[in-house]
């Protein structure tokens, strides 16, 4: 990839990062929730998918010919185990939402967005964002050409910069339980005692 490509990428990725958080949060009388409604939630998702896709596109097309890299044996070892653990760890995640809220058929459905609990037992009781620390696993196990290392880092830098936009709508919802929780429990690197 020459220099022109990883900067095409890079803006890709920038551009779907301040997309996909100014987008976020919203409720069925803000942001998003003034043009879909009690749709919002869901077409935040689908927006955020196709979002997601055209990056990679640009990722494809900047990245094609991309060359792997040549590594030493243990590398691709531990690069899998990356990927099984982000895998494991992301849908174990999964479990401590509810599906019709998270994906947003809940919301078509009447239900208020501010009826969530602020989850923090089971995963969440180690770390605040077991999702994001499960996509930094995948994002660096299939690092294994220079597209790839590329998405790790900028896929890196987008999920860091959106956990931070994310903990500031968090501590607006949940107030002073969201700020002690945040000060009792790490943001993605899970505490094991």
């Amino acid at each position: 990839m020459s220099v022109t490509d990883h900067l095409l990428y890079a803006a890709a990725w920038f551009t779907f990062g301040v997309l996909h958080s100014a987008t976020a949060g919203a409720s069925s009388r803000a942001g998003l929730g003034r043009l879909f409604g009690r749709g919002h939630r869901l077409a935040y998702n689908i927006l955020a998918l196709a979002q997601l896709v055209a990056v990679l596109g640009v990722g494809a097309w900047a990245g094609a010919g991309a060359r792997n890299f040549n590594v030493p044996p243990p590398v691709p070892v531990v690069q899998y185990a990356l990927l099984a653990i982000g895998l494991l760890l992301g849908l174990v995640a999964l479990r401590a939402y509810r599906a019709g809220p998270f994906i947003g058929w809940a919301q078509l459905a009447g239900e208020e967005d501010d009826g969530q609990p602020l989850v923090t037992d089971a995963l969440h009781a180690r770390m605040r964002h077991p999702l994001y620390t499960a996509l930094f696993c995948i994002l660096w196990g299939a690092a294994r050409d220079e597209l790839g290392l590329a998405t790790a880092i900028w896929g890196s830098l987008y999920l860091f910069g959106g956990s931070v936009f994310e903990e500031r709508r968090l501590v607006v919802r949940y107030g002073e339980p969201y700020r002690a929780y945040r000060r009792a429990t790490p943001r993605f690197i899970p505490r094991v005692f």
